[in-house]
């Protein structure tokens, strides 16, 4: 069984998530990444906040280094945030986490997430399913199969597999193996390129990126 961990700087939240997911094993929870890393639980996956500073631990670290130090420790990260801005969470991705999930997801949408997490498959929100899609559409995904980018583009509009199942005549075990492909190949893409690349691929100006999209290559 999967072992979770939490970082999370809202004392009820880390209080209650045992409770609130019971089919998820937790073996701790931390307020700060720094916390987490001198503690080195045993885990495979750990969720994590963005934003972790505070007036109780104003220096923590937080966001895309926050997600680089925890993988870097080893350990698969689910990031679960309050955080809305698409290109912020598909940093998230290119920095290497497995998911990004909504604090405002029902707590059954969480959980499923973070097992599919734990079971190696990458989970995107609508937000960045649908910038994904825009990269497909302007040729910078261009080795996805047609079948692929027909399921992308029914995830981008938030349609279920039953859904889409019925419109593209496919089991949803197929549908949901055309996905986890198809993020295989959207996690590479999205950790091996650079900023300059993603802006020219959306029409952003130069530099919009800069500060936010994480360093490729060692």
């Amino acid at each position: 069984m999967a072992r979770f961990a939490m970082v999370d700087d809202a004392t009820a939240l880390r209080a209650s998530i045992a409770v609130l997911l019971p089919s998820l094993r937790f073996t701790s929870v931390h307020r700060s990444v720094e916390e987490l890393l001198r503690e080195r639980p045993e885990a495979d996956v750990v969720i994590l906040d963005l934003h972790l500073a505070n007036v109780l631990q104003p220096v923590a670290s937080q966001g895309i280094a926050a997600v680089r130090q925890v993988i870097e420790a080893g350990y698969r990260v689910c990031v679960y945030t309050q955080e809305e801005r698409r290109f912020v969470l598909a940093a998230c991705l290119a920095a290497g986490a497995l998911g990004v999930v909504s604090k405002a997801a029902s707590m059954e949408e969480a959980e499923a997430s973070f097992a599919a997490v734990a079971d190696g498959e990458l989970v995107t929100p609508p937000a960045v399913t649908g910038l994904i899609e825009v990269l497909a559409r302007r040729g910078a995904l261009t080795i996805l199969t047609p079948r692929q980018r027909d399921v992308l583009a029914g995830r981008a509009r938030g349609l279920t597999y039953a859904e889409l199942s019925r419109s593209l005549f496919l089991s949803e075990s197929t549908l949901r193996g055309y996905w986890r492909d198809l993020t295989d190949t959207v996690s590479r893409y999205l950790q091996a390129t650079s900023p300059g690349d993603i802006e020219r691929a959306l029409g952003l100006g130069p530099g919009d990126l800069v500060d936010l999209w994480p360093e490729t290559g060692p």
